[in-house]
């Protein structure tokens, strides 16, 4: 088996060198030289130019470099932030994501020469970040993820009662009772193996990067190495009927309409390698002219930066009453990598966009914002009061990205609406309304239009016209709020 395990990466790892080559001349993004001169030469203009143009980018390529990594809900294209960053800053100005998520934005910063600034309050958003935008020897990391897969499967056929034994200690009752509801057996055994040879590992960069290939085979459209059934996108159920594959590769059949209650339980060591190696395509290279990001753990309601520090923000806030409940999947991957269930429950109440309304300070609200949270109030005190607690979260979020741009500056806010309880909240006029509520102008805001089916639910699920998930994001808004130049913000912090 060990004779077999290097024949694969070896394979492999002739194919990502290829891949890697080509990679690096076949970035799709977004705008050439002669495009960029043909922009208008006034920055409030040439904003509105953007935000006019096509935002949708559904035939680009968004795989290229690192974004491929890890799955993460309701990412936008590359292509997106690369736009406004290529065509409103220059080489070396600093671009903020305030809420970095899997950092698209930064990592596209990064890749076009400018100083990437990035925060975020999830823990496995940071390190999928971190990963994208290191530089590490490829060479490196093939040769550790060989020894990885060689020693984990060595402990899995030589060791496994030790490994069991390991299990029974190693997470307190409340995270042990959702790994044994959300992993079969021989999964757990062969992540911890996995996890066991990871930790070994003493450079953090090279370390960072095993945990993310190990991450990102649990938290898949289809629910990864876990018994869930999709945790990319959805709310996650279990499988009611596991398949396992036997030990000639061929899949057990599987009876008709059992397509959404059956999974295949792959092998977890098997899914790592092809990862890693995946993964090791898109690793990003140090070039003269980059600079490396200054990523940190932050809430977007009080950034650590001076005023007028930041030359564009580019981001995408979450969505009113957890309707993409992010940490619902990452704690899939997280339990394994040293949290515990209840420190990131407690951690999801933090999120813009929580439900939690108690000893909460709410803010006032301008005047149609507060009709939508009053109207929703008539059909519902309590999602009212959640409404409520995310316009003022969004409230202190666009003061402080108001605080920290420079005059004469633009934040690009990539949102969509959610329905509740039937009403649209109609989240981009309300945040642009309270945009300029803080002292921003809006002088556009753009559309996207989405495939929903693709971007929010798993593959072949039923339409249903009641179902708020299917209601929310069929477009996406784009809002352009640009800081006047004549106004004087407020003193560093």
């Amino acid at each position: 088996m060990g004779v077999w395990l290097y024949y694969r990466a070896d394979k492999r790892g002739h194919l990502c060198r290829s891949y890697s080559l080509m990679a690096m001349h076949q970035l799709d993004l977004p705008l050439n030289n002669n495009e960029n001169a043909n922009l208008p030469s006034n920055y409030r203009a040439r904003l509105i130019h953007l935000l006019s143009g096509d935002l949708d980018f559904h035939h680009k390529n968004s795989r290229y470099a690192s974004h491929n990594f890890h799955a993460f809900p309701a990412k936008f294209p590359p292509q997106l932030p690369g736009v406004f960053i290529q065509a409103l800053t220059a080489p070396g100005e600093a671009v903020l994501d305030p809420m970095m998520g899997s950092g698209t934005t930064i990592l596209e910063a990064y890749l076009l020469g400018r100083r990437a600034v990035g925060f975020d309050i999830d823990p496995l958003a940071r390190l999928i970040t971190q990963v994208k935008v290191t530089p590490i020897d490829p060479e490196k990391i093939r040769a550790i993820g060989n020894n990885i897969l060689t020693q984990a499967h060595y402990a899995v056929t030589q060791n496994c009662s030790e490994l069991e034994e390991q299990l029974k200690h190693l997470w307190d009752s409340n995270t042990k009772k959702f790994v044994d509801y959300w992993f079969a057996p021989e999964t757990q055994i062969e992540l911890l193996a996995l996890r066991n040879e990871i930790e070994k590992i003493e450079e953090p960069d090279i370390r960072a990067f095993f945990e993310v290939a190990f991450s990102a085979i649990i938290i898949t459209k289809s629910g990864g190495v876990s018994l869930a059934l999709d945790l990319a996108h959805t709310r996650p159920h279990r499988a009611k009927i596991i398949v396992t594959e036997n030990n000639r590769g061929k899949i057990t059949e599987v009876s008709s309409g059992k397509r959404f209650t059956t999974k295949i339980l792959r092998s977890a060591l098997e899914e790592f390698g092809k990862r890693y190696l995946q993964n090791l395509n898109g690793l990003v290279s140090s070039r003269e002219g980059q600079i490396q990001p200054v990523l940190k753990y932050g809430n977007a309601q009080k950034l650590p930066l001076d005023a007028e520090s930041i030359d564009l923000i580019v981001t995408s806030p979450p969505y009113a009453s957890n309707a993409i409940d992010y940490m619902r999947a990452h704690k899939f991957s997280l339990v394994w990598l040293g949290h515990n269930i209840d420190e990131l429950g407690k951690k999801r109440k933090q999120y813009v966009g929580g439900e939690t309304t108690s000893d909460f300070t709410f803010e006032p609200l301008p005047p149609k914002t507060q009709a939508i949270v009053s109207n929703l109030s008539a059909v519902d005190s309590k999602k009212g009061q959640v409404l409520h607690r995310y316009y003022s979260e969004m409230t202190r979020v666009l003061r402080e990205m108001y605080r920290v741009l420079k005059p004469g500056k633009a934040s690009i806010v990539v949102v969509g609406s959610s329905i509740m309880r039937g009403i649209d909240t109609q989240t981009h006029q309300c945040l642009a309304e309270i945009g300029e509520a803080v002292g921003f102008e809006v002088p556009k805001i753009g559309i996207r239009n989405l495939d929903r089916n693709r971007r929010m639910m798993p593959a072949g699920t039923k339409i249903n016209l009641d179902s708020q998930i299917q209601q929310r994001m069929h477009v996406e808004y784009v809002i352009g709020f640009y800081k006047p130049d004549h106004k004087i913000s407020g003193d560093s912090k």
